[in-house]
């Protein structure tokens, strides 16, 4: 991925290739669960400057963090069931 692509964009790719699918087979599209324009003017470089949010959310069951640089990290989401497994 090069530095000059939007952030939604660095977002589909990672869960497309976690899902070993092609970036437009994902259902739904990421458009349906984030306003990807927002998302990605937050991190515009000329907007990035400002200091930029960290912003969280779920798509396709992982949790997806985008950080203030516009760093992107995709986790896969623990269930209720599975912290529970994890309180002894």
């Amino acid at each position: 991925m090069n530095s000059t692509q939007s952030v939604s964009l660095k977002i589909v790719e990672k869960i497309a290739e976690r899902e070993q699918v092609s970036p437009e087979e994902l259902q739904p599209p990421i458009h349906y669960v984030i306003d990807t324009d927002a998302l990605d003017s937050l991190y515009q470089s000329s907007i990035a400057d400002r200091s930029s949010p960290t912003v969280e959310f779920e798509y396709k069951g992982y949790t997806v963090v985008v950080d203030s640089t516009g760093a992107v990290d995709v986790r896969e989401q623990v269930s209720e069931f599975e912290l529970d497994k994890t309180i002894v």
